[in-house]
């Protein structure tokens, strides 16, 4: 999967990819990705990219030229780029839409505003989708692409050390990651649950399907709205009320 990302500030997003995670899977050639400066594709000397919005307000307005052009010069060499902006107006962003996009799209084009935003005109000519990475408002896109970028590309096969470890993470069946442990087994007083260390393997599956549960309960009980606990989750809440209520009565 390739991801581009336009911006004014590239060194941002350049730092990214050459960090962690990003930086081993471009060296394995699982992702590619590229930046775009929209300063690159302005006509004046200034290297203008913003002026002042027509019936008056505070602030500037990122003017709609550079912007198609640097998404022209993203997206010219594929006819499959899904040209995505970063913006408080999108829809919010959740872990079943990055599973979506890295699952659909092969070309992922991103672009980072700033100021007051962008001229509307882009969004009608070339926009594709608004993405919101929650409801709160921030100097610029970056932050928000990086986030975007980080959750869909360990969604693609081999990004990850293992594949595994994307499927078990927090939201990725609607519920919160269970508990996790390392060394030392004790840590100032408090031990790892023994049952880890059983070795027991459906032992350990089970305390970890209760522990994400109950940190879904206890933290995110919203989570329960977009699906219903199911047999064994049941079974589990079943028991835990039994747990409490024994310990009201004592």
């Amino acid at each position: 999967m390739k991801f581009t990302v336009l911006t004014l500030f590239p060194e941002f997003i350049d730092a990214f990819f050459a960090n962690g995670i990003m930086a081993r899977a471009l060296s394995r050639g699982v992702i590619s990705a590229d930046t775009i400066n929209i300063r690159d594709f302005t006509l004046d000397r200034h290297n203008s990219v913003d002026d002042r919005p027509y019936g008056g307000g505070s602030g500037m307005v990122m003017m709609p030229g550079p912007v198609e052009k640097a998404i022209e010069s993203a997206a010219h060499t594929s006819d499959r780029a899904w040209v995505a902006c970063l913006s408080p107006q999108g829809k919010p962003f959740t872990q079943a839409r990055a599973c979506e996009l890295a699952a659909t799209r092969q070309d992922l084009v991103l672009i980072c505003g700033r100021y007051e935003g962008i001229d509307e005109r882009v969004y009608a000519r070339r926009v594709d989708e608004e993405i919101c990475v929650g409801d709160f408002v921030m100097t610029g896109g970056e932050i928000a692409a990086m986030a975007v970028i980080d959750a869909v590309a360990r969604m693609i096969p081999g990004v990850l050390g293992s594949d595994d470890s994307s499927q078990c993470e927090s939201f990725m069946d609607n519920r919160l990651e269970y508990a996790q442990y390392t060394r030392p087994e004790v840590y100032e007083g408090m031990a790892v649950p023994g049952v880890l260390l059983s070795g027991n393997h459906e032992k350990i599956r089970q305390w970890r399907r209760r522990s994400a549960l109950e940190r879904t309960f206890i933290k995110r009980p919203d989570l329960f709205e977009s699906r219903t606990p199911d047999d064994e989750e049941k079974e589990i809440l079943r028991q835990w009320c039994r747990e409490l209520e024994a310990l009201i009565d004592k």
